[in-house]
């Protein structure tokens, strides 16, 4: 279970600095002014920004059950390999969606994968709650 934590982890990581690199050049350029990111309001930044600011936002919101779930699987000392199986296919969700998203940004095929990962993440719980019993 630790590994594929890391590596989301170590994708989030990777998303920061993306964004944070997309951010300083968008200031650097002058496509948005640096008062912008004070409160994220105002002008509209540009599309890039957006999306990475929104793709980094959105690694602290479904990802916590999968981090919480891998705690629990780990503290418990459980051996089932469903939630491990589970985690995985989380893991490559994910990077798939950030690829779509930060890429070709097809709506469509980016909620298919979105939901398959939520899918992964429902099924790695009742992997852990069936071990656990």
């Amino acid at each position: 279970m630790l590994y594929p934590m890391f590596i989301l982890v170590m994708m989030t990581m990777a998303i920061m600095v993306i964004t944070a690199r997309a951010r300083m050049a968008s200031v650097r350029d002058g496509s948005v002014s640096i008062s912008y990111y004070s409160l994220m309001q105002g002008e509209s930044p540009p599309e890039f920004i957006e999306k990475t600011t929104r793709h980094f936002n959105n690694l602290f919101e479904v990802p916590t059950l999968f981090y919480a779930g891998g705690a629990v699987y780990l503290a418990m000392d459980l051996t089932s390999q469903m939630p491990i199986f589970c985690a995985w296919a989380f893991v490559a969700f994910r990077i798939i969606h950030t690829f779509i998203h930060l890429g070709y940004n097809n709506v469509l095929h980016r909620l298919i994968v979105f939901g398959l990962g939520n899918i992964s993440i429902m099924f790695l719980w009742i992997g852990i709650l069936r071990s656990a019993s």
